[in-house]
């Protein structure tokens, strides 16, 4: 079975180049985000109740873009201001 055995370029062959970090960065910040802010949101509104899941992930639909491309617009201000607060080595 010398042929399945994943050679140590091929299991490094599915992740992004260095170059996509703040995409990638942007894209799982949002993600998570949006999922537990649209779990708080959704019970504090409605309660956990019949169709709690499903309100959960239509809000989630319209939540996971539109934070993504907020975490990608304030990207470049947190940037700064945090350069402005923390002290480099």
């Amino acid at each position: 079975m010398p042929d399945l055995e994943l050679t140590p370029s091929a299991t490094r062959s599915w992740k992004l180049p260095a170059r996509a970090m703040p995409v990638a960065f942007a894209f799982f910040m949002s993600a998570i985000m949006a999922m537990l802010m649209c779990l708080v949101i959704t019970a504090a509104n409605r309660g956990i109740g019949d169709g709690y899941l499903q309100a959960v992930l239509s809000a989630y639909s319209l939540a996971m873009p539109v934070a993504f491309v907020c975490v990608m617009l304030v990207r470049p201000i947190v940037l700064k201001l945090v350069s402005l607060t923390v002290r480099m080595p």
